[in-house]
Formats: structure tokens, C-alpha cells, sequence
């Protein structure tokens, strides 16, 4: 039970910030009014999302070495559920209200949330860089929230309409 415990790295400094976040981040995207995204639309974006982020962890995280969350031996609680839950409910959040029209607003929307969410991470000392700083990932986010969301949608969608 013990090594259970300790797995869960429930001692890191900052844990509270990347938990309480990813809750109320799902909740919102479970709750918001579905305008332009499906529950089968939103399972699948959670599912893919997800599942991206994991592997980004991997090679940033782990194979590169770029960051550390809590223990950097361990993959805790904490880590799990942002990596689970915060980028794929940021995900379907920007999908649902994505259009041609407000595209590039909600691009620069969301990338100052996700670097801001980011930088508070760190504020809390849960996340500690080392071979990065946050101004690596401005780019990053704006590929994925111009280019790569949208590019998503439209293979969910079946649909040439979704805005790329």
C-alpha cells in the first residue's frame, strides 16, 4: 500500500494547481452548451487528444528531458490528470466554438490560456524546466490551434466546411 501511495507522488509541491485546473477545465467542457461538437465528437477529441499529449509527455518529459512534473522519477496523480484531462478539454472547448469567422481570435485565445496554465504550473513549483522556457511553446500552441485542431475536426466531421 505504501509503494501504491508513494507512486501517486501525492507530497509534490503544487499538486493542488494541476488537479483543481484539469477538473474545472472537464467540467466546463462537459457542460458548455454543444454548439459545433457532438458527444461522439467529443469523445473521440478527448480520446485522440489525450492519447497526442501522452506521447508529447514522452518525448519532451521523458526522452528529452526538457521538463519535470512533481517527482521526476514517478508519473503522479497530478501529471496524469493534467496530461489526461487539461489539453483535450482545452481541445473541445476551442472546437465547439470554432469558426471561419473567429478562428484566429479564438487561436490567440487559447494560446495565451494554455501558456498562461503552463507558466502557473511552474509558479506553483509542480512543473520545473529545464532546457525550456515558455516562449518555446507559443509556437507550439498556435500550430496546434490553427493547424492541427481544425485539421482534426474536419476528419471527425467528414465535413470540407471546418476551417482550416
Amino acid at each position: 500500500m505504501e509503494s501504491i501511495i508513494k507512486s501517486l507522488d501525492l507530497n509534490a509541491k503544487g499538486l493542488w494547481l494541476p488537479v483543481s485546473l484539469a477538473i474545472i477545465i472537464f467540467l466546463c467542457a462537459l457542460l458548455m452548451p454543444k454548439k459545433k461538437i457532438n458527444w461522439r465528437e467529443f469523445y473521440i477529441t478527448i480520446g485522440v487528444v489525450g492519447f497526442l499529449t501522452w506521447i508529447a509527455d514522452g518525448i519532451f518529459a521523458r526522452y528529452l528531458d526538457l521538463v519535470d512534473f512533481g517527482d521526476p522519477n514517478i508519473t503522479g496523480i497530478g501529471e496524469f490528470i493534467s496530461y489526461s484531462f487539461v489539453p483535450s478539454s482545452l481541445a473541445v472547448i476551442y472546437l465547439n466554438y470554432l469558426s471561419l469567422e473567429n478562428k484566429w481570435k479564438l487561436v490567440i485565445i487559447f494560446t495565451l490560456i494554455s501558456v498562461l496554465i503552463e507558466w502557473s504550473v511552474e509558479q506553483v513549483d509542480y512543473m520545473k524546466l529545464i532546457h525550456w522556457n515558455h516562449l518555446y511553446s507559443i509556437p507550439i500552441y498556435l500550430l496546434i490551434y490553427s493547424y492541427i485542431l481544425p485539421l482534426h475536426f474536419r476528419i471527425i466531421k467528414c465535413d470540407k466546411e471546418v476551417p482550416l
